[in-house]
């Protein structure tokens, strides 16, 4: 997800795009990371690990933090 810093708190964020369902390869993950971040350089960008068993988040966390 990402989103400008002057929204980031009272605004949902984007998806980049869909889910990654069952995505074993960090190299994937890694790629779309950064293809966010050269075409959203100014926004943050977070990333969230769902856990399909509880249904709920596992993690989620802020990988690059946009320009304010």
């Amino acid at each position: 997800e990402h989103e400008h810093p002057s929204r980031s708190f009272n605004h949902y964020w984007t998806m980049w795009k869909l889910p990654f369902f069952g995505e074993q390869d960090l190299n994937n993950v890694v790629a779309e990371l950064e293809s966010c971040r050269r075409a959203y350089p100014d926004h943050h960008i977070r990333l969230i690990g769902y856990d399909n068993y509880t249904q709920s988040q596992g993690v989620c966390f802020v990988v690059y933090e946009g320009r304010a």
